[in-house]
């Protein structure tokens, strides 16, 4: 029984392309250093002095570049060549990223981290947009499965490095995470070096019309719900850490070891889980994954200690590890000729949309109506999500003559 559990386990990784591999492992190596964030408000206000207002307003710099960045990766994808942009994004980000450790000033730290965050966001349109033109239709899901396996294991050892960094100076945070992204650039040159094509589809040679997605209907539906998606899924990084220190009573010892199940389910459980739904529709697939996250957090207000807690952690997982793999392969599969990288970035538009949303609403219910209208509200906004996505499971093939429906 064993045997055929790992034989299982094996197969879902089987049949991706090398060069999925490598993008992945590329990918790694830049987000492994990613730790100036996670310390950024701290290192504004008991190092340089700011107000804790100066330091939001440096992180909202920072996400309103995220937003640009989606946008111009997409495009740049497209029009420069995916490769070309992750090379770019990852060089500018080491640059941006040792400049500001020498920067005191409030305009000039808000400007370069807007700068950062630009470059930062660019990367991840064009790294979606090299995935699906080396990963054929029926694998893409995997492909983008690997690709955030890698990102997630990164970001997992790069606040923990950064933890120890900044007990001792935190002027090395800034070169660490800028290193990083410059030694992800040179392999990025090493192992994709100019002129080789990757394995797996050729690209088309096509020039799109800027902002291609604008006169796609399902396209458009599937921006609105990714939107609603993203509000939903902020609240776990926002308003569910003080939900668990108020209603569940945990300590921030506890709430932290809530993330790693999180993290760990992801690590063991995406590859395998993903393999196992490529056989049904994927508006089905997402509409499950948008029911188990807001069961997820519904169940919250029914029952505390920190068990339970991990066991709705568990069920949201269930849902995340549904529904971000398949919407951005359904993404992939709707993007016509010529307009990967737009419609990938249009993806990261709409999910940082959400993300600049949601706190402001969420913490707004939170403190007015409490944290049961909070997650049950959650839970109301994820069932009319998985609707829309069950209604958008009945609609034709997508227009880049994929045979597939969504």
């Amino acid at each position: 029984m064993l045997s055929d559990i790992v034989r299982k386990y094996r197969a879902s990784y089987a049949g991706l392309p090398r060069d999925a591999w490598a993008l992945s492992f590329i990918l790694f190596i830049n987000m492994s250093g990613t730790m100036v964030v996670f310390f950024l408000t701290l290192y504004l206000t008991r190092h340089l002095g700011f107000t804790v207002a100066r330091a939001g307003q440096v992180l909202s710099g920072y996400g309103f570049g995220m937003l640009l960045g989606n946008l111009l990766g997409g495009l740049a994808s497209d029009r420069l060549g995916p490769r070309r942009t992750q090379r770019l994004s990852m060089a500018l980000s080491g640059v941006f990223l040792i400049s500001l450790g020498f920067l005191r000033d409030f305009p000039s730290i808000l400007a370069f981290m807007f700068l950062y965050g630009v470059s930062a966001a660019a990367l991840f349109p064009a790294n979606a947009s090299a995935l699906a033109e080396i990963c054929a239709p029926e694998i893409r899901s995997r492909g983008f499965v690997l690709s955030r396996l890698a990102n997630n294991l990164g970001v997992t050892i790069g606040p923990v490095v950064g933890g120890f960094l900044a007990g001792r100076h935190y002027g090395l945070l800034f070169w660490v995470d800028g290193t990083t992204c410059l030694l992800a650039a040179l392999a990025f040159f090493i192992m994709f070096p100019a002129g080789r094509r990757s394995g797996g589809i050729a690209p088309k040679e096509k020039r799109p019309q800027p902002l291609a997605w604008r006169h796609d209907g399902i396209m458009i539906s599937i921006l609105a719900l990714t939107i609603g998606l993203s509000t939903v899924f902020i609240q776990l990084f926002g308003t569910f850490p003080l939900y668990m220190k108020s209603a569940f009573g945990l300590s921030e010892r506890l709430i932290g070891p809530l993330f790693a199940v999180n993290t760990v389910l992801i690590v063991i459980f995406q590859m395998p889980l993903t393999h196992s739904v490529e056989r049904f529709k994927r508006g089905r697939v997402a509409a499950s994954g948008a029911v188990f996250l807001g069961a997820g957090l519904g169940l919250l207000p029914l029952g505390r200690g920190a068990l339970y807690a991990a066991a709705t952690v568990a069920v949201w997982t269930v849902g995340e590890m549904l529904i971000m793999p398949t919407l951005v392969t359904m993404i992939s599969l709707r993007a016509p000729e010529g307009a990967q990288g737009q419609y990938q970035g249009a993806f990261g538009l709409a999910f940082g949309i959400g993300s600049v949303l949601g706190p402001v609403l969420g913490t707004h219910l939170y403190e007015t109506a409490g944290g049961t209208a909070l997650w049950f509200a959650a839970a109301g906004l994820s069932s009319a999500i998985a609707a829309g996505f069950l209604a958008l499971s009945r609609t034709d093939a997508p227009p880049s003559g994929e045979s597939e429906a969504l």
